[in-house]
């Protein structure tokens, strides 16, 4: 019995690493990072990261997500059929070629699979069978538990990584001006283990699977699921519009889980919970727009010092803690209100260099370094400059 478990769980593992979304995502995430690389290097005639960051972001940040949710997945006997699988997997790909990662929530792929499925007429849905098998037998109550955690876990994944190295560009506001806007587009990659009938397993438990699954043989099935997320911010720190975001995402995971549950006794609960999930997704999606195009520009020329927009990797500003919103006022004991002026300070020695910081809590600290020939960009600092050409370059 033990044996059978143990070879089919290799198999699953097996499984997964011959899903064509797990290979698809290869190439998308480096043409997300190609495209990126090209907007920073219009804004700053240099890349802030390289061609991979996407790529090796999304196969990293959601795998420990992943793992524990296919925990919770497993303890309930949560199943979908074969068919139910494959269709949300051609959903996420063609989401994907789309470039758009917003529409990459768990919200729209699972909501656009859940909907699909439901209003497949009984004889079109049993002619689907013999490529997506099983699709006519989809459990709408299963799909939904499913939408809920998803969107619960990718509250939890905007909150505590989607922050991580937003790129920064420059854009021309409506009254000609150079600002400077972080935006953040990610994906994850969850190993999520599945229940799906059609396999050689059985329980011998009286109370497992808890989503029952109809006493059929059932297998083991691991694929990677893909998460999406894209927030433009111009008005704030990324950091802290970021996290807002990722709350509100948590509160509706949590919201459509609940309503979920209770499609286990109200079937029609299902329909709304998942309603409920993709409107409000787009609500907070069209909110946080609202408000960050209210607000005024946060990253944009100053009269007294210099707004830090962005910070090159290894760069002697990143290892001298410079921070992402944080204002340089003096340069070698020079005042800056200019690159220029920035660029002058910095040649009164041109080997030993201190900064004069204001913080994000208005406080003065200071910063200072040795600084080596060699080192790319001198400090590495990017910077919004009012100029002519609408051009800014890294210092």
């Amino acid at each position: 019995m033990i044996e059978n478990w143990l070879l089919e769980l290799l198999w699953a593992v097996g499984r997964f690493f011959i899903h064509p979304l797990f290979y698809l995502f290869f190439l998308l995430t480096l043409a997300y990072g190609y495209f990126r690389v090209k907007r920073e290097r219009r804004s700053f005639h240099t890349r802030v990261r390289d061609l991979y960051d996407e790529m090796k972001f999304t196969y990293t940040k959601g795998i420990l997500a992943g793992l524990i949710l296919s925990i919770i997945l497993f303890a309930v006997g949560l199943s979908l059929p074969f068919g139910a699988i494959v269709l949300c997997a051609i959903v996420t790909a063609v989401i994907g070629f789309t470039f758009r990662l917003r529409w990459l929530s768990a919200a729209f792929t699972i909501g656009l699979t859940f909907f699909a499925i439901s209003i497949l007429p009984v004889e079109s849905a049993e002619k689907f069978d013999s490529f997506l098998i099983g699709l006519s037998e989809t459990s709408f109550t299963s799909l939904s538990i499913l939408a809920g955690l998803l969107i619960l876990t990718e509250g939890v994944l905007i909150f505590r990584t989607a922050h991580q190295h937003t790129s920064p560009y420059i854009k021309t506001s409506t009254r000609g001006l150079p600002i400077g806007t972080h935006e953040s587009n990610r994906t994850w990659m969850l190993p999520l283990l599945f229940l799906v009938p059609g396999g050689d397993l059985t329980s011998t438990l009286s109370w497992w699977p808890v989503l029952s699954i109809g006493g059929q043989p059932f297998l083991l099935l691991f694929i990677p699921f893909f998460l999406g997320f894209h927030q433009r911010v111009q008005g704030s720190m990324p950091l802290e519009s970021i996290k807002v975001t990722g709350k509100r995402v948590v509160w509706l995971g949590v919201m459509t889980l609940v309503i979920a549950v209770s499609s286990i006794w109200f079937t029609p609960a299902a329909f709304i919970g998942m309603f409920i999930a993709m409107i409000g997704r787009e609500f907070i999606t069209i909110r946080q727009r609202i408000n960050d195009d209210s607000a005024a520009f946060y990253f944009s020329k100053r009269d007294h010092g210099l707004m830090i927009l962005g910070i090159l990797p290894q760069s002697p500003s990143e290892k001298m803690g410079l921070q992402v919103g944080e204002m340089v006022m003096k340069v070698n004991g020079y005042s800056v209100t200019s690159v220029e002026e920035l660029y002058q300070a910095l040649q009164k020695n041109s080997a030993f260099c201190k900064l004069e910081i204001i913080d994000f809590n208005g406080e003065i600290r200071f910063a200072q370094r040795a600084l080596y020939d060699g080192e790319h960009h001198e400090l590495g600092i990017l910077f919004v400059e009012d100029d002519k050409k609408w051009e800014t370059e890294a210092v």
